[in-house]
């Protein structure tokens, strides 16, 4: 049976602490990672000994209907990782270890719920229709078949 006294619980939480400190000290880990990081490791050691795991999603905590209608801006987008505005957010999800599916499903967001901005998606809509994307004899079937200018 593993030992369940508070020293061994505090030698646990010294070693993760200890463990954490220098993976951070090699490797750029934003501080909102912290949290998953040191229940991570702290997972990983409880498993050796023999102890239940700490859950390793730690708790984030929920935007308000309001909040996530006020997060979707003409010109970007709210991040609710670290409060700055992107006009995609897929790059900055991806640099978090996240995916869009994963971001929604944490902050409880709709399925529908954009991931870029309405004004940049709509400006790119206009690039690509002023190149002749998705319109068929656009230019770009033109260019393919060797017909028109």
């Amino acid at each position: 049976m593993p030992e369940q006294n508070p020293e061994s619980r505090l030698r646990l939480v010294t070693l993760v602490g200890e463990i954490v400190a220098a993976y951070v000290s090699n490797n750029s880990v934003p501080p909102t990672a912290l949290p998953e990081l040191m229940a991570s490791v702290h997972g990983a050691l409880a498993a050796l000994d023999g102890q239940p795991a700490a859950p390793a999603e730690p708790a984030v905590e929920r935007p308000t209907p309001a909040q996530i209608r006020k997060s979707v801006q003409e010109d970007g987008i709210v991040s609710f990782i670290d409060g700055r505005t992107y006009k995609t957010l897929k790059r900055h999800l991806t640099a978090h270890g996240l995916t869009p599916e994963r971001y929604r499903e944490r902050y409880g967001l709709p399925e529908d719920y954009p991931m870029t901005a309405p004004g940049y998606a709509a400006q790119r809509s206009a690039l690509a229709k002023a190149i002749g994307l998705g319109v068929p004899g656009g230019r770009s079937d033109q260019r393919r078949t060797g017909t028109g200018g």
